[in-house]
């Protein structure tokens, strides 16, 4: 009895073995999915703020940030035009709202908004291709000016939009 159980524990063994051995999983923490093989490059135009209302800093923290989430995230190398992946677009909406009415009559929150239509281009695969927008609000104390949470506030939606751009454009999951 022994025997046949030393027998069918190596026999188990080598039937499983290679199973195991064949089988591999891959985690990507940065949740691109690209097929390298094939995806060598990216482009990017700059994106420009064409939204009624402005904030000068904008466009620029947008395009740095896209930049940077890219070059960070990926081994894809950064060409100036006709890269495998190609994004464009531009700032569409920046605008505030007032939220909610206090007692009194006046606003007590007020909501801020930016939109970013994106167009982006998969060369080596255009079922990927896609044009839409990406928006994120923050809300923010009637009391408060603008002038003083603007930045911290479009700080957080820019990184909002850009994670929603990133994955939409290389996550594929």
């Amino acid at each position: 009895m022994n025997k046949v159980l030393q027998y069918l524990v190596k026999l188990s063994l080598l039937l499983v073995l290679p199973a195991v051995v064949a089988c591999t999983v891959s985690y990507k923490f940065t949740g691109a999915s690209i097929d390298y093989t094939k995806v060598k490059t990216i482009s990017m135009a700059q994106f420009q703020n064409r939204a009624p209302y402005q904030w000068a800093p904008m466009a620029t923290m947008l395009n740095e940030a896209l930049n940077d989430a890219f070059v960070q995230q990926t081994k894809l190398q950064q060409v100036t035009r006709g890269g495998d992946l190609h994004l464009d677009g531009e700032i569409t909406a920046y605008d505030q709202f007032n939220k909610s009415i206090s007692s009194d009559g006046y606003s007590s929150m007020v909501q801020l908004k930016l939109t970013v239509n994106v167009r982006f281009t998969n060369n080596t695969n255009h079922d990927e291709d896609f044009e839409r927008n990406f928006s994120a609000t923050r809300d923010f104390d009637a009391s408060q000016s603008l002038d003083s949470v603007q930045e911290d506030l479009v700080t957080q939606m820019i990184k909002e939009i850009v994670d929603a751009i990133f994955n939409a454009a290389v996550a594929n999951w």
